[in-house]
């Protein structure tokens, strides 16, 4: 299990190594492109050394990569939605060349065309992404808060997406676990029994071997908020004896899961990562 941050790529990719070093990181996650769009700047053979050889200088074997913010495999757009398969596409083959462990998205929003319609959608553009697909980096599907009409706010509905596979595509996609989002989609990890239950519930609908990934992060908001809003470790309706209790479920389970920090304040984050530790290494 170990314990990082999403980082800075500011500058160059070679640089979130060290960046995720000076925070106390054991892993990292990182943009390689804006998250926002445009261009992006293609791979040479000597950004992916430099790259690579500042992830052994530090020491890193688990660093992954989010997919940028525009991604909507729901839209009814056509520019919108081929454009986010080829990114996702791209990203994937980008990550392989790195050496990421694990690629996630979002799915985008359902308003254009009603639940049923973009569910059916976002399977056919998934299976677009990954027909053919041969890299090593594999692409996770994060839980959102389902504000509006996001897709992907439920377990069925993450089941029915992952579940609904053709057998001749392979990489399936996998389950990031985002606490606050799924604390705000309604599912309570307040303290060890809500923990207990709310990932029992996961193992029953989607499968725990599918849960990959976790972003731990604090919510602003209150259970079933639908809001989004991440909050430092400790500061928010989740709190320290969630995370506490969803740390030691993991140790309890003997799952091989790594925890990283999306809080919003820069200059707490070496601490919450250390507070992690102490949680884990039962200091």
């Amino acid at each position: 299990m170990f314990i990082g941050a999403h980082i800075s790529a500011s500058g160059g990719l070679e640089n979130a190594p060290a960046n995720a070093h000076n925070q106390g990181c054991e892993c990292y996650q990182f943009f390689s492109r804006s998250p926002q769009g445009g261009p992006v700047k293609k791979l040479s053979p000597a950004d992916i050394k430099k790259f690579r050889l500042a992830n052994q200088r530090f020491g890193f074997r688990n660093f992954y990569v989010h997919a940028p913010y525009f991604i909507n495999l729901a839209s009814s757009n056509n520019r919108i939605y081929y454009g986010s398969i080829s990114v996702l596409r791209e990203e994937l083959e980008r990550g392989s060349l790195l050496g990421v462990k694990y690629l996630m998205t979002h799915l985008g929003s359902a308003k254009d065309l009603g639940a049923k319609q973009a569910l059916k959608k976002v399977i056919a553009g998934l299976e677009k992404i990954l027909d053919g697909y041969h890299g090593s980096t594999e692409l996770l599907i994060e839980i959102s808060a389902g504000s509006g009409a996001i897709i992907g706010d439920t377990f069925e509905e993450l089941a029915a997406i992952i579940g609904n596979w053709k057998l001749e595509i392979g990489n399936c996609p996998a389950i990031c676990f985002d606490t606050a989002h799924a604390f705000e989609s309604g599912y309570d990890l307040h303290d060890e029994k809500s923990v207990q239950k709310t990932f029992s519930h996961f193992d029953k609908i989607i499968g725990l071997k599918k849960l990959k990934l976790l972003h731990l992060n604090d919510s602003k908001t209150t259970l079933g908020s639908h809001s989004d809003r991440h909050a430092d470790l400790g500061s928010g309706a989740i709190g320290l004896t969630g995370f506490s209790a969803l740390i030691k479920y993991l140790q309890k389970k003997k799952l091989d899961i790594d925890l990283v920090l999306e809080t919003p304040t820069d200059s707490r984050r070496k601490k919450d990562i250390q507070t992690l530790k102490n949680i884990r290494d039962n200091k």
